[in-house]
């Protein structure tokens, strides 16, 4: 693992399971997510309200996919994907995750882009 491109954004026991937290990454808001046993990461604007509010979204399971609801108007985003379930135009950006000794490392380049 590079410095240049992986960012230290927190310890794992700072992520509290099923809930969000915001970390800033080269001056860009990133919600995280620890659930499942797994730490995600994207990005914390919602577009559809244009409020960086994603992080403080309801996380859970719908059909099958891990996700987070936003806290304004409700939509799912996929975890994994970033994808809008209820708009297939819109993509959250997401972003590689590790977690090295407990340590939780965020990449700054994207994972999966933006569609709208």
């Amino acid at each position: 693992m590079t410095n240049t491109h992986w960012n230290h954004v927190a310890h794992l026991d700072q992520l509290l399971p099923d809930l969000g937290g915001c970390v800033l990454v080269n001056d860009h808001q990133i919600a995280l997510f620890h659930l499942a046993g797994k730490v995600f990461a994207l990005d914390n604007y919602d577009p559809f309200s244009c409020a960086n509010v994603i992080s403080r979204g309801l996380t859970g399971d719908l059909n099958g996919r891990l996700v987070v609801a936003s806290p304004v108007y409700k939509q799912h985003f996929d975890l994994e994907s970033g994808q809008c379930l209820e708009d297939e135009n819109i993509r959250l950006n997401v972003y590689p995750v590790s977690v090295i000794d407990d340590q939780v490392y965020v990449c700054s380049t994207v994972l999966a882009t933006e569609v709208a």
